[in-house]
């Protein structure tokens, strides 16, 4: 920032001025003069320091206009689709080393049009030939990509391996399988990441997948019984149409629903976004398993009620649906109803840090146990005989 006694001769500063009154520009050269003298700067600058400890006292609604002020990368004061995909790109290659990544999607440009895809340009400005992105859409599309918004409201933080929203799961799957049939990319799994706690973002490992194991409920069942962790169900049908759904639970024999409101679905392709639970209600996850009643349908799926789901994978695994879904709040999934699968993967996310507590917790049982069996020797004078 330069020195607000002798603004700099750019004909933007002038337009930008317009929008404030004088009264505000008087509070905002206060301001200024303010935090400099914070900076120890002789009144010329703000420094980074000062300027984050007043970022991060902002509200969430400050904090969220200030991110939002930044995407205007042209600088013309209007949000616009160019800016968007100007700071996608940037946003990528800050994360990824694109020129290797998998070319699968031609390269970065169609990752781009998938998370661009979820954005919406309502504003309407006088003179533009095509809507621009209000705050409201900045909004509703940061809580359909929580990664882009943890990455946005992360920029001020030094860079670092365990920055907010650049983690990207290590995914892991056996020799035995082409990785080019695998659905999962590193910016797919960025993507559902962002709505994931830290320790659940170091190991995704594959435990399913439709071309090695067969369109089989039943081996799927076998494949993810083992791990006690989350799983990522992702589906790719006939349509060409990328989504899925994150269980915190097991995927268990159940009658009714079951599961916690950790657990949402997301889709990856056209369109990338992520749907929460609404707290609506808590029909959350789906497994039925050799029932004879048409009232429980065996398979899997998450959200909606019987028959209606957001997401549902019948036994035979060659057909499904996705409906809207008041659960998650999120809309039909695919291009139809009706879903007809042509990949299936299911990830099981490795929890190293939650292991080493369950291991920590059985230890301290085995001590307790230690202690209160040679307590009950001392009471029968035992414990000392030897000596």
């Amino acid at each position: 920032m330069g020195n607000s006694q002798s603004p700099p001769a750019d004909p933007r500063f002038s337009s930008a001025t317009r929008a404030f009154t004088p009264k505000d520009l008087e509070d905002l050269n206060s301001l200024f003069v303010s935090l400099a003298a914070q900076s120890k700067s002789n009144n010329e600058y703000i420094s980074l320091s000062v300027f984050q400890s007043v970022y991060e006292k902002g509200t969430r609604d400050d904090i969220e206009e200030f991110i939002y002020q930044l995407l205007n990368v042209t600088g013309d004061g209007v949000v616009g689709r160019c800016d968007i995909e100007s700071v996608l790109a940037a946003i990528l290659r800050s994360i990824f080393s694109l020129e290797t990544s998998n070319p699968g999607l031609n390269s970065h440009r169609e990752i781009i049009n998938v998370f661009l895809n979820a954005a919406k340009f309502s504003k309407v400005v006088e003179g533009a030939p095509e809507k621009s992105m209000s705050f409201e859409d900045f909004r509703s599309w940061c809580a359909l990509l929580p990664s882009v918004r943890k990455f946005l409201g992360s920029l001020l933080i030094p860079p670092d391996a365990g920055r907010l929203g650049s983690q990207v799961p290590q995914l892991v799957h056996g020799d035995n399988i082409n990785p080019d049939l695998i659905v999962m990319r590193e910016e797919y799994a960025w993507h559902i990441g962002g709505a994931l706690p830290h320790h659940e973002l170091e190991e995704w490992k594959l435990l399913y997948h439709s071309a090695i194991n067969g369109m089989s409920f039943n081996t799927f069942l076998g494949s993810t019984s083992n791990g006690e962790g989350p799983t990522i169900l992702i589906i790719k049908d006939k349509d060409g149409y990328i989504y899925g759904g994150y269980a915190s639970q097991p995927w268990e024999r159940h009658g009714d629903f079951y599961g916690d409101l950790k657990s949402f679905l997301f889709q990856l392709y056209p369109k990338a976004s992520i749907f929460k639970p609404t707290g609506a209600n808590n029909n959350v996850q789906w497994c039925a398993a050799n029932f004879s009643s048409e009232s429980i349908p065996n398979g899997i799926g998450f959200g909606g009620r019987v028959n209606h789901f957001g997401l549902f994978l019948s036994a035979s695994f060659d057909v499904g649906q996705t409906f809207t879904c008041t659960t998650f709040g999120s809309p039909c999934l695919s291009k139809t109803n009706r879903i007809f699968p042509e990949v299936i993967e299911c990830w099981g996310v490795v929890q190293n840090g939650a292991q080493e507590e369950k291991l920590d917790a059985a230890k301290a049982t085995v001590l307790e146990r230690f202690k209160e069996d040679r307590h009950m020797l001392n009471m029968v004078g035992l414990a000392n005989s030897s000596e």
